[in-house]
């Protein structure tokens, strides 16, 4: 074998290491949306080339990992100082349609069903899908660290005709924003491209019609309906868990729409991988293209949300003062989920507006006492961290570390799992807290506590005390 071609042996399997090490630190979901279509360039005079699908991909991972790849590749003695992303140049390929196949998903002529057929504007929300709301736009929707992500793909979908993550899969908590970018792709790809056919429902809606072309039998015209549009939007999939003949029809639909390229966007409270009661072939084709989660907000995010609220309240009510002390109240007491924070919001002023005095924090915080209690009640990840610390005598920073040993390990178990008993975080969000661990490593930790509490009755005492000490 020559040099040139042992070095570039080396640099491969080096890539592969690389490729081994971002998996184990992202996490399966996040390294499938993001690794697995790079392909290997090549290393010229220190600069590696890398291959990516779609210019979305490359800002993205430019941005928030090329960083990472290059600390990778040097503490592996490859000689690289930097990395350049280019575009996969892509090969066209016709594949011919199965006919039927081909008949359902553009039937030659509009179907003579009534019972689910759209309107003469080809606007699918109309009969089948949810109404939009105009006021759930992009310009409305407030960016911050914990929603950047799927801003960005949410946008992306908006921009060009066909992206290369397919489907789009949201996820994270009650109030946190997945069905405001709905809306707002929606609204956007109606603007842009007026003839493309978008549906946005819920998934309680979908399994409704589902069952209404059952009952009328007339499932042909609900198959013709669903897989004819350009863009399916579901909301809430979580909702159909357990009910086997919907999943069944969802699976098809799913099925049918990805292999003709039509996008499809989809929100859940947990990731596919966590939503038990769905199929394990639905979760898998559900993790195929791009999954993020949306978790809880920061201050900075509540307080412009708050601003942006309180915007559009002065625009309608200009006899209605919200100073800024106020909105940074609620951003500091309000941290539940950005529904909560709206609403309570909108409390304070129509209260000041019904007693007809000016909105101090002093009102504000008679007004939402119940909601401050709830605030202050809450137990967070951090102090869950500090305690477990400090019970076992051992630096945060350790539990937070990679080390393995017994005396590190077994507190971070045990504080993962009071974690996931004591607070409302997803695990996703807590792996973060733990130095960016994967929710495997989480759900193994729960487990295994779980497991000791049952034969070591030891274990079982300290997570008692340290559940008491924590809610009192």
């Amino acid at each position: 074998m020559s040099e040139k071609n042992s070095k570039t042996v080396n640099i491969k399997s080096s890539w592969e290491r690389t490729l081994s090490v971002l998996r184990a630190e992202l996490g399966e979901a996040t390294f499938r949306s993001w690794f697995k279509h790079i392909e290997f360039g090549e290393l010229t005079e220190k600069k590696l080339i890398l291959y990516v699908p779609t210019k979305f991909m490359k800002d993205w991972i430019h941005t928030h990992y090329s960083d990472r790849i290059l600390t990778i590749l040097k503490n592996d003695n490859i000689p690289v100082s930097s990395i350049f992303f280019e575009l996969q140049k892509f090969k066209t390929t016709k594949e011919p349609l199965n006919n039927n196949l081909e008949k359902t998903i553009t039937p030659s002529k509009p179907s003579i069903h009534t019972k689910y057929s759209s309107d003469e504007s080809g606007d699918h929300n109309s009969m089948l899908g949810a109404p939009l709301d105009p006021n759930l736009s992009f310009d409305n929707f407030v960016v911050g660290g914990s929603n950047e992500l799927a801003y960005a793909a949410a946008k992306r979908i908006t921009e060009v005709e066909r992206v290369s993550f397919n489907p789009l899969f949201l996820y994270g908590g009650v109030g946190l924003g997945k069905t405001h970018l709905m809306h707002a792709m929606a609204l956007e790809i109606k603007k842009n491209w007026p003839e493309r056919k978008v549906l946005y429902l819920s998934a309680e809606k979908f399994m409704y019609q589902f069952i209404k072309a059952l009952r009328f039998k007339d499932t042909m015209s609900f198959k013709q309906q669903f897989r004819s549009v350009d863009v399916l939007m579901v909301d809430d999939i979580q909702f159909i868990a357990g009910k086997d003949s919907t999943q069944e029809e969802f699976f098809h639909t799913f099925n049918t729409l990805i292999d003709h390229n039509h996008q499809v966007v989809i929100s859940a409270d947990r990731s596919p991988v966590d939503l038990d009661g769905i199929e394990e072939r639905i979760r898998s084709r559900l993790g195929w293209g791009l999954v993020t989660d949306i978790h809880a907000s920061d201050y900075e995010l509540r307080l412009g949300v708050l601003q942006t609220k309180a915007k559009k309240h002065a625009e309608d009510n200009p006899e209605i003062i919200i100073k800024d002390n106020i909105l940074e109240f609620l951003a500091q007491r309000i941290d539940s989920n950005i529904r909560v924070l709206e609403g309570a919001l909108n409390r304070v002023i129509a209260y000041s507006s019904f007693v007809n005095k000016p909105l101090t924090i002093e009102m504000a915080q008679e007004v939402l006492k119940d909601l401050i209690r709830a605030s202050q009640r809450r137990i967070t990840i951090d102090d869950i961290q500090r305690k477990v610390a400090d019970y076992y005598n051992i630096r945060l920073s350790d539990l937070l570390s990679a080390r393995r040993s017994r005396t590190i390990a077994r507190p971070r178990q045990v504080a993962m799992y009071l974690s996931k008993i004591l607070t409302t975080r997803s695990l996703p969000e807590i792996g973060r807290k733990f130095g960016g661990r994967d929710h495997t490593t989480v759900i193994h930790a729960v487990k295994r506590i779980e497991s000791l509490q049952d034969s070591d009755n030891a274990i079982q005492e300290e997570v008692e005390v340290l559940s008491r000490a924590l809610e009192n």
